[in-house]
């Protein structure tokens, strides 16, 4: 299904970060056999900590997120003193497409020689399947990169993060494919869940206006179109006019819901739900894990339920399938994910 954006979207590039001067250690396939001692592990964002736990779970294995929860992952910049974690990791997960460049560029400058850093969605995304949209322009050369929200493609980056692991640390392959194997059991029965509940959705209703466009890979997986994405350049407020001119689109195209995020928040998008009497639905979040660590649903399952649930209810449909998932960890959650 081809997104198709009708609303204006005021853009800008999510990120600005310079480009990376050296690609040596970027690699799934590179790094050496760690032996004797437990691995060690970086991660970036909270949903890709969370999904590397579920698959290392059981084992000795040391993770440490890096971006705060909360936090915009397309400008966080990160703290001198992450540069230790970066030092000491064995394996630096991040999702690439350009999503967390400063972290890249930290990661790069102080990699040791045994190393590697595995941009997830860069290894299962290839380049024709690319979408550029008014959040993340061609012109920009910046993809959208919230592969993550889309669960098959979250089962591709836990295939990937398995295999990183069976071949880094081999003496613990078989914890690793077990945990994997339950892992991609809730992955595929939140992707019959959210099928489900979307059904329950009139086909003409199955439509996204979003402040953070994060949902465009989900979109084309399971039917429902991205008719727009509002994220300005600065912190400039769109004219009347294009105000006037967005409430005029939501009206014609019978808009049933916007959806703010709770990481950015945009008064245009309450304004124009007041004046177009559409209801404004502020909560959505792509990586801010549900909870504190160590809730039984603070977890990438928990997180994608939490969106889906409110996309479904607020959309007219019902969530009843995605509430009876069992969205806690396939083990314990031993991460560290900084607040």
């Amino acid at each position: 299904m081809k997104i198709k954006y009708f609303v204006l979207a005021l853009l800008a590039g999510c990120s600005s970060a310079g480009e990376v001067s050296s690609t040596k250690g970027i690699g799934c396939e590179l790094g050496a056999v760690v032996n004797s001692r437990p691995l060690s592990i970086a991660t970036t964002v909270a949903p890709i900590t969370s999904i590397v736990a579920n698959i290392a779970g059981g084992t000795s294995t040391l993770i440490t997120g890096i971006v705060p929860e909360g936090t915009n992952s397309h400008t966080f910049e990160p703290k001198p003193s992450d540069a230790a974690s970066l030092e000491s990791a064995d394996v630096i997960f991040i999702n690439g497409l350009v999503l967390e460049e400063p972290t890249k560029d930290l990661a790069l400058a102080n990699l040791k020689e045994s190393a590697n850093i595995c941009e997830l969605g860069t290894e299962i995304l290839p380049v024709s399947e690319y979408i550029y949209d008014f959040s993340f322009p061609k012109e920009g050369g910046k993809p959208n990169p919230h592969l993550w929200t889309n669960p098959p493609m979250a089962k591709q980056y836990a295939q990937v993060v398995r295999d990183v692991l069976v071949r880094r640390d081999p003496s613990n392959a078989a914890i690793y494919e077990s945990n994997f194997l339950s892992f991609a059991q809730k992955l595929d029965a939140l992707d019959q869940a959210i099928k489900i509940a979307t059904a329950t959705i009139p086909e003409d209703q199955r439509k996204l206006l979003t402040y953070h466009d994060a949902y465009a890979y989900f979109a084309v997986t399971y039917g429902y179109t991205v008719i727009g994405a509002i994220q300005p350049s600065s912190f400039d407020e769109p004219t009347p006019k294009e105000i006037a001119n967005l409430i005029l689109q939501v009206k014609q195209l019978g808009v049933k819901a916007i959806f703010g995020s709770e990481v950015f928040p945009s008064p245009v998008l309450e304004q124009i739900g007041i004046e177009s009497g559409v209801r404004y639905v502020d909560v959505l979040r792509d990586d801010d894990l549900v909870g504190k660590p160590g809730d039984p649903e603070h977890s990438y399952l928990g997180l994608m339920r939490f969106d889906f649930v409110t996309i479904v209810e607020a959309l007219g449909g019902d969530s009843a399938a995605l509430k009876a998932l069992d969205v806690q960890d396939v083990v314990k959650d031993e991460a560290k994910y900084p607040q």
